[in-house]
């Protein structure tokens, strides 16, 4: 049997065309691999630089000889002080990439983050109405305020965003979430100016800092992270369809109302309790799901897994950059990722496909 060359020629292009498409598969996998080897190195080596620098440097035969047991000076240092900020500062970098990239993907758009949709600012006035109304400033009782202030602003800002005929608007989310912001900011300001009292017990925690919160009270906040991870990492498979659009979403089987809800309860939750912990810190949930995506494609499930590992240490490196920038004591880390976010942030979004979703 002879084939045409009209026959032949379609079948060539075929196999040209499924060998082109392994190849690619190829170098995206060579690339996530490559790009999560990386994350992972440098987050151990901001790990060790966070244990070591600070007032007083320890070199890595103290830790190790701390470690052991024979620098008892070294071990409480380690202890008492930069174990648990460097603990902090991974689990709040990991909670706040993980809420960015999330509303991220169920708003669909490449602006969204705590800080623009005025999440942050909601956990900051109710922390702050807290703290003025019943004088409540440790951590087991602001934890309560900041995650109530989170939730009613979601709310509030997707309500305003969904309202009206074609449903939820990326841009109408985002300018809600703008504009939420900046009146909560405002009553907040307000707060702290007209009561002094509040003011002084705001004013490291309201810059972003993860320099002073005992071990102790770290510990309380884990069950709503590792809730917040779960329910994150749970949502991740489906949140790959709706960002495809929601009637063909629906099409493919995807439950878009609960997929959404459960999404801004896991975003929700990691976004207050980083908040109430160290404070607001933007650009992390911002800029880390951008560089993330360079290497993982735009499957969410990789997208969240580069989160974990990439913004830890945007905000270990901040806080790092933060110990040794001043002669005589520190800038807190959310000062710090502000100045470093900023550039590098507008060069993510130059590059071409950097703000795709």
């Amino acid at each position: 049997m002879r084939l045409t060359v009209s026959e032949v020629v379609p079948a060539v292009q075929t196999t040209e065309a499924a060998d082109s498409a392994r190849a690619a598969i190829t170098v995206s996998r060579r690339r996530r691999m490559l790009g999560f080897a990386l994350a992972v190195a440098t987050l151990l080596v901001c790990m060790v630089l966070s244990l070591t620098i600070g007032s007083q440097r320890l070199s890595v035969e103290q830790i190790a000889a701390a470690l052991q047991g024979a620098d008892s000076e070294a071990w409480t240092i380690i202890r008492d002080l930069r174990a648990p900020r460097t603990l902090l500062g991974v689990l709040v970098g990991a909670a706040l990439g993980i809420a960015g990239a999330l509303m991220q993907a169920f708003t669909r758009n490449p602006l969204a983050d705590p800080g623009i949709l005025g999440v942050n600012a909601g956990a900051a006035f109710a922390v702050a109405a807290g703290a003025a109304s019943f004088g409540i400033t440790t951590l087991s009782g602001t934890i309560w305020f900041a995650l109530l202030g989170a939730v009613l602003t979601t709310f509030a800002v997707w309500a305003i965003g969904a309202s009206g005929r074609r449903g939820a608007d990326p841009l109408r989310i985002t300018l809600a979430g703008v504009a939420i912001g900046a009146f909560l900011s405002g009553i907040t300001s307000g707060i702290t100016l007209l009561l002094p009292e509040v003011f002084d017990r705001m004013r490291g925690w309201n810059a972003g800092s993860i320099a002073s919160t005992p071990t102790e009270q770290v510990s309380g906040v884990l069950p709503f992270l590792a809730l917040g991870f779960i329910l994150a990492f749970a949502v991740a498979r489906p949140l790959n369809a709706v960002a495809l659009g929601d009637d063909l979403a629906v099409s493919l089987g995807s439950r878009i109302v609960r997929t959404r809800v459960l999404a801004i309860i896991a975003a929700t939750l990691l976004c207050a309790t980083a908040t109430a912990v160290a404070g607001p810190i933007g650009f992390v949930g911002l800029m880390v799901p951008h560089a993330v995506r360079w290497f993982t494609g735009p499957d969410q499930r990789w997208i969240f897994a580069g989160s974990l590992i990439a913004a830890p240490v945007l905000v270990l490196a901040s806080d790092i950059v933060g110990r040794v920038v001043l002669r005589s004591g520190e800038l807190p880390v959310g000062i710090v990722t502000a100045f470093i976010g900023a550039p590098v942030l507008i060069a993510l979004v130059r590059r071409r496909g950097a703000s795709a979703l």
